[in-house]
């Protein structure tokens, strides 16, 4: 009987430990689905913003015709990977924030349009939307290093292998993409709002005379006028 109440204790604690592991995977499971849903709202208000952006940046540089097409398509392009894979809207991320970057490079050039209110508001909607993107991607690859790792680990391999509970994706732009994004013009989303506009300099106050020196005196190093 002793033998029988082992046998059945095992039974009851790997049927324990199993239940306990598999809800640990659903739960880690929801979790990355909602971290995702997070990341696609945040894009969503950021393909939001661009269009009253480029008809901005429009008003004050018409001529720069293929920056607005670039951002156009590229952003028509990420928009259509909406409801993909990760590593899917990952990649046509990359050209996308490339095109925002020329984008803000052409503004560089205008200062009238660094300083109309409508851009200003608009930059620092992207700004804080940006930042919010960043955050949610980084909770994001966070809790699907965690959920690949057990994945992958003993003994929780198994329980994952007899569920079907299988890795899931990054969010990162893959190499070639980045490459793409570090060549282009940076877009400094660091600043939380407008940009900083240096002030005009003071002209530089002359030197006060010393204090052995007239305003018609030769300075102390001068050599000595010629003896005629």
């Amino acid at each position: 009987m002793i033998a029988v109440y082992i046998i059945l204790a095992i039974v009851v604690l790997l049927l324990l430990s199993t239940a306990i592991s598999y809800n640990r995977f659903v739960s880690q499971r929801n979790l990355i689905k909602n971290a995702f849903a997070n990341i696609d709202t945040e894009l969503r208000r950021r393909y939001d913003l661009i269009p009253n952006l480029v008809t901005t940046v429009q008003g004050y540089a018409a001529h720069e015709r293929e920056v607005f097409e670039e951002v156009a398509r590229t952003r028509s392009a990420a928009m259509g990977t909406t409801g993909q894979s990760p590593a899917a809207q990952a990649a046509a991320e990359g050209p996308f924030v490339a095109a925002l970057g020329k984008l803000f490079a052409v503004a560089e050039n205008y200062p009238e349009l660094k300083a109309n209110q409508n851009f200003l508001a608009l930059q620092g909607e992207l700004t804080n939307t940006e930042d919010r993107i960043q955050a949610s991607r980084r909770f994001y690859n966070a809790n699907v290093q965690n959920y690949n790792r057990r994945v992958q680990a003993f003994p929780s391999a198994f329980i994952a292998g007899m569920f079907h509970f299988e890795e899931e994706e990054f969010f990162e732009i893959p190499e070639a993409e980045r490459a793409v994004v570090e060549q282009a013009p940076r877009v400094d989303f660091s600043g939380g709002g407008a940009p900083a506009v240096p002030a005009p300099a003071s002209p530089a106050a002359p030197p006060a005379p010393g204090p052995e020196t007239g305003p018609g005196d030769a300075p102390p190093d001068a050599p000595p006028p010629p003896v005629s």
